[in-house]
């Protein structure tokens, strides 16, 4: 008896977090909180055409710990030259540099050991494509040719991922 009441209380959560992904959340919820603080802050300063802010607090499988924040008003958005972020966007815009990237986060920080996974091109192509997310900042290297996510745009990255997701 004490089984099918656990079974019974895990599938009723399962679908409860089912539910919760498919349904997009009502402004003024006190879920929203992070929401909430941002529209404070703006109105303290009286920013009314609003703005967006994006924050995180990540741990990688590596082990290490990036937390970060960033704020823009709308305004700043809005008016500025959308063409100069296309090269760093664009960066993003393939898989196999987005498979580098992921495999980085996770630890392989080196050509030599990014050439030997599966379906990432030659090496050749694997340091084309370092060189494509170095030149858009995406990558950087450190000593000895291991290259790595600059910490204040590990969450960034993260950030433009869930946003494709969403």
């Amino acid at each position: 008896m004490e089984l099918e009441q656990r079974v019974a209380d895990l599938e009723r959560r399962l679908a409860a977090l089912e539910n919760a992904q498919h349904t997009a959340p009502r402004l003024g919820e006190s879920d929203l909180w992070a929401l909430q603080g941002l529209k404070e802050q703006l109105a303290e300063l009286g920013a009314a055409d609003g703005g967006v802010l994006f924050t995180g607090a990540v741990r990688l499988p590596t082990g290490e710990q990036y937390e970060w924040q960033h704020g823009v008003l709308t305004e700043g958005l809005l008016d500025g030259d959308w063409a100069q972020d296309a090269e760093s966007l664009a960066a993003l815009g393939h898989p196999v540099r987005l498979r580098l990237l992921r495999e980085i986060l996770g630890g392989r920080r080196t050509a030599a050991e990014l050439a030997e996974l599966d379906e990432v091109g030659t090496t050749g192509q694997i340091y084309h494509h370092l060189r494509q997310l170095s030149a858009a900042g995406w990558l950087h290297t450190t000593t000895r040719g291991r290259y790595e996510v600059p910490a204040g745009r590990v969450v960034p990255l993260l950030v433009a991922l869930a946003t494709a997701r969403h």
